[in-house]
C-alpha cells in the first residue's frame, strides 16, 4: 500500500545529507569514498520504509548499504523512521528508478542486490514493469560483481513463477530456492521487511538467491 505524497518529501532529504544521497550520478564508481569505510556494496532496490536495509546495515556491520526508492514520500518516510533509531555509517539512502542505475553505478560495482516484495504487475502487458524482467535483470547483470548475488522475496506466487521463468531463461543460476521462507531452515535468519510482517500470515514467503552465470571482466 503506498503513502499519500508527501510535499516536504524532497526537503526531508535534504535536510538529512548525513545518510541520503541527493546527487547519485555524480558518485558513479566511487560509493567507497561515500563511507567510512571501503566494504562490500548491498544494495536494495526497492527499499519500502526502510526496516530491512536498516536491520541488515546493523547486524552486518562489515558490508556498506544502500536503499533505493523510487517514490519520494515512502524515501521520506524511512528516513523520518531511521532518524528515530542509531544512525549507522554502514548505510545509506537514494531516491532512483532501478532500470536507470546503470547512470548511477560503475559496472561491477555492486556485489550484493535485494529485491524484496516488489510490485508483481500482473497484467501481461505491464510484465516488462517486474523487477524481474529480462531488461532489468540485464541491467542487474551489468551492476554485480563477477561474484555477485541476488535475493528475490515475493508473497505473490504468480511473480515468483515468472521470475524463475525469467531468470533461468536469461542464464542467471538458482542457488538457492523455497516455496516456504518462514517454515524452513532459513527461517531463524531472515530479516523481515515491514511488508512481510504484516502479510505474511496470508500465505507463504518465497525466496529465492541467484547468480550469473555469463563470463564478465569486472571485478
Amino acid at each position: 500500500m503506498r503513502l499519500r505524497n508527501n510535499p516536504k518529501a524532497y526537503d526531508i532529504m535534504e535536510e538529512n545529507v548525513d545518510f541520503v544521497i541527493l546527487d547519485p550520478e555524480s558518485h558513479k564508481g566511487k560509493y567507497h569514498q561515500l563511507f567510512k569505510e571501503n566494504k562490500p556494496v548491498f544494495v536494495e532496490i526497492g527499499m519500502g520504509k526502510g526496516d530491512f536495509i536498516y536491520q541488515n546495515a546493523l547486524k552486518h556491520p562489515e558490508n556498506n548499504y544502500i536503499g533505493i526508492e523510487k517514490f519520494p514520500s515512502v524515501l521520506a518516510a524511512a528516513i523520518n523512521k531511521i532518524n528515530k533509531q542509531e544512525k549507522l555509517d554502514n548505510l545509506k539512502l537514494m531516491h532512483y528508478d532501478a532500470l536507470e542505475l546503470l547512470n548511477v553505478f560503475e559496472k561491477g560495482e555492486i556485489d550484493h542486490l535485494f529485491l524484496n516484495f516488489s510490485d508483481p504487475w500482473p497484467k501481461k502487458r505491464h510484465a516488462k514493469r517486474r523487477l524481474t524482467s529480462p531488461d532489468f535483470l540485464n541491467v542487474y547483470r551489468q551492476l554485480l560483481k563477477k561474484d555477485g548475488l541476488i535475493e528475490f522475496k515475493t508473497d505473490n506466487r504468480g511473480l515468483f513463477e515468472y521470475s524463475l521463468q525469467s531468470v533461468t531463461e536469461n542464464h542467471y543460476h538458482l542457488d538457492y530456492v523455497s516455496l516456504d521462507l518462514h517454515n524452513s531452515p532459513e527461517a531463524e535468519d531472515n530479516i523481515m521487511t515491514e511488508y512481510e510482517r504484516k502479510f505474511s500470515v496470508n500465505g507463504p514467503i518465497y525466496k529465492m538467491i541467484l547468480s550469473d552465470t555469463m563470463e564478465k571482466n569486472n571485478g
